[in-house]
């Protein structure tokens, strides 16, 4: 996983839409649907660097469309901040995206093919990689706001250590790791709806054009 915890707020919550908003083209081997005003599906993927705004998108999405909403990042941890084993997070996973409906926020490369497999819809936060460590770094700064795992606890210490940690990690990969995804997404999502969203403004304006359940 990235940081320890990345699911807290990490932007302004995505309210009404009020700018224009932009859907970036691009050359990934999935299908693009640049109409956004027509439902989405039911088993929705939300990817992006750590401090792209994953979860202020799915927490809206999620009111949107009724949708239930999974953090990886609660259901990874074990208490005191335990990784799981490989075999253990894959087999957790498998239970976790087996529901009929569902939106994801979280990423794991190693694992995205899994739950690339039940997904109908993926929603790529492409968000510069200097506001996504701009994000982290602040985030380091304040208390989160959502719910931690369970038996893991939060400190200054950890928030310092985690997420200043993150802002090195994104400017390093902030080639690689979008690449990583979209040939995993290439490889394994060929069946789901990609939504390529690469700004606020864009986030906002998908929100909004969805047709509310």
């Amino acid at each position: 996983m990235g940081a320890a915890y990345e699911q807290h707020a990490i932007a302004e919550p995505v309210t009404e839409y009020r700018l224009r908003s932009r859907q970036r083209t691009h050359t990934w081997q999935t299908s693009l649907v640049t109409d956004t005003s027509s439902t989405i599906g039911r088993r929705v993927l939300v990817i992006g660097m750590a401090g792209s705004g994953k979860s202020t998108f799915s927490r809206a999405l999620s009111a949107k469309t009724g949708l239930p909403l999974i953090y990886l990042d609660l259901a990874y941890w074990k208490p005191g901040w335990v990784e799981p084993s490989q075999e253990e997070w894959r087999e957790k996973q498998s239970s976790l995206v087996a529901g009929d409906a569902w939106i994801i926020d979280g990423n794991d490369d190693e694992t995205l093919d899994l739950r690339l497999e039940r997904a109908d819809t993926v929603v790529f936060l492409d968000t510069p990689w200097w506001t996504c460590a701009g994000r982290a770094f602040l985030r380091g700064l304040r208390k989160p706001v959502s719910e931690m795992p369970e038996g893991c606890d939060d400190s200054v210490t950890r928030r310092l250590r985690d997420e200043w940690r993150l802002v090195g990690v994104i400017w390093w990969n902030r080639r690689s790791e979008p690449e990583r995804g979209r040939a995993i997404i290439s490889e394994h999502g060929q069946h789901a709806t990609l939504h390529v969203l690469s700004s606020k403004q864009a986030a906002e304006g998908f929100i909004s054009g969805l047709s509310a359940t």
